[in-house]
């Protein structure tokens, strides 16, 4: 059984893979700093590490661990960091501040039915909240402002009777959700895996999934500023092939990528084999990125566009 205390070892203990070492490369090996938000949906780049596939394609890859999509885009806009794991819908709300970002690599998507389970609004077990319009007023737990956190919920409040123009959203990380429900310090939550999986077992779920949104749909991606990305073409090409062949391996073998997990997060096997898994796009694809531009322009107040801006295209 999945305790809370095993489904924050999965989200803090990634914090320790930052550090890996590059002992034994080439002095010719060309050195990434990537940023990522610490859950399983980053973790391309922990496996591309494991098994070697940064190393044969001359990439020693350093990685950061910040607390959210918008940090992340912060650091990559400043230089502080060269690739960044960041949300589709957050890098739409900064495009529209003229903050020069692009796709290289896509990360994470949104399957209807196998990644519902590893999302869920959640309430208290003894909270009378029981649909979306008991939410008109409430306090709901996000982990970032203006985030698909937010637009996911207020999405499924909106198109399920209630009002979410009512609902105050409440910062605050993914490990400390599910206490400030209990405690009602917060009326839900909006939580991933693994807390997820341990909502399930102690709380009430409200929704799962963000098939309002879409049934498929491009979540996460690997992102750059455009001048970096034309001041290093190699190393954009690289990185972008490494990403493309770790989501494959992955994909097939989630047994080894969990033992990966496992391995430098030291969370219990028993709780990861209880989790809904991360699913990882394979092709860039601008109709995947479409569906949290739109929802993203809805909520954030400013007007679509087309997907394909966000992909950055070489030079001819």
């Amino acid at each position: 059984m999945i305790t809370r205390a095993r489904a924050a070892a999965l989200l803090f203990g990634a914090a320790a893979l930052g550090a890996l070492s590059a002992a034994g490369r080439a002095q010719t090996t060309a050195t990434i700093r990537v940023a990522i938000v610490p859950i399983e949906g980053a973790a391309e780049v922990y496996f591309a590490t494991d098994m070697g596939f940064f190393a044969k394609a001359g990439l020693d890859v350093q990685i950061q661990t910040m607390p959210s999509s918008p940090a992340i885009a912060a650091a990559v806009a400043s230089n502080a960091v060269d690739i960044g794991f960041i949300s589709v819908d957050a890098l739409a709300t900064i495009h529209q501040k003229n903050i020069p970002l692009v796709i290289i690599a896509p990360s994470t998507e949104y399957v209807s039915g196998p990644s519902a389970r590893a999302v869920a609004i959640v309430t208290a077990a003894s909270s009378p909240v029981r649909a979306a319009k008991d939410l008109n007023g409430k306090v709901v737990g996000v982990n970032a402002l203006h985030s698909l956190s937010t637009l996911g919920t207020s999405l499924w409040i909106d198109q399920n009777g209630g009002d979410s123009t009512t609902v105050k959203y409440v910062e605050m990380p993914f490990p400390a959700m599910l206490a400030a429900v209990d405690a009602a310090r917060v009326d839900a939550a909006l939580v991933t895996e693994p807390f997820t999986t341990a909502a399930r077992q102690n709380d009430r779920i409200l929704a799962s999934g963000f098939d309002d949104i879409a049934k498929h749909f491009l979540i996460t991606s690997w992102c750059t500023t455009v001048n970096w990305a034309k001041d290093h073409p190699d190393l954009v090409m690289r990185y972008a092939n490494v990403i493309h062949d770790t989501a494959v391996w992955a994909n097939k073998n989630p047994q080894q990528s969990g033992a990966i997990l496992v391995k430098y997060t030291k969370i219990d096997p028993a709780a990861l084999a209880t989790m809904a898994r991360s699913h990882y796009t394979e092709q860039l694809t601008p109709a995947l990125i479409q569906p949290l531009i739109n929802v993203s322009a809805k909520y954030n107040g400013f007007t679509a566009f087309p997907a394909q801006e966000l992909v950055y295209s070489p030079p001819r």
